[in-house]
């Protein structure tokens, strides 16, 4: 068994397929806070907190067992969580105003 550390054909699509769901799960929390911060009138609101911690807890977990399969590496799960984290800081700035704007 000589090839271990090789990957057939069947693990790379797997990994890939693995990598779109995981992006399209993060590109789903996107949106989904983009439409809380559209309705949002307090920047600080508990419901959006609440909304954001548990959609990216659940990313995280998804992202977890991935790597932990050998789907993904661990490095392509940071990179998938820095990713919506800077779409969401960016999301954050130009959906809320500024303070100096209120």
């Amino acid at each position: 068994m000589g090839g271990f550390g090789l990957r057939t054909p069947t693990q790379v699509d797997l990994s890939q397929r693995a990598l779109q769901l995981l992006r399209e799960d993060a590109q789903k929390i996107q949106q989904l806070i983009a439409v809380q911060l559209e309705n949002l009138t307090a920047p600080k609101c508990p419901l959006y907190e609440e909304v954001l911690d548990t959609q990216m807890f659940g990313l995280s977990r998804e992202i977890d067992f991935a790597v932990r399969a050998g789907l993904i590496t661990r490095e392509d799960g940071r990179e998938i969580i820095h990713d919506l984290e800077q779409k969401l800081a960016d999301l954050y700035t130009k959906v809320l105003p500024s303070p100096g704007e209120r």
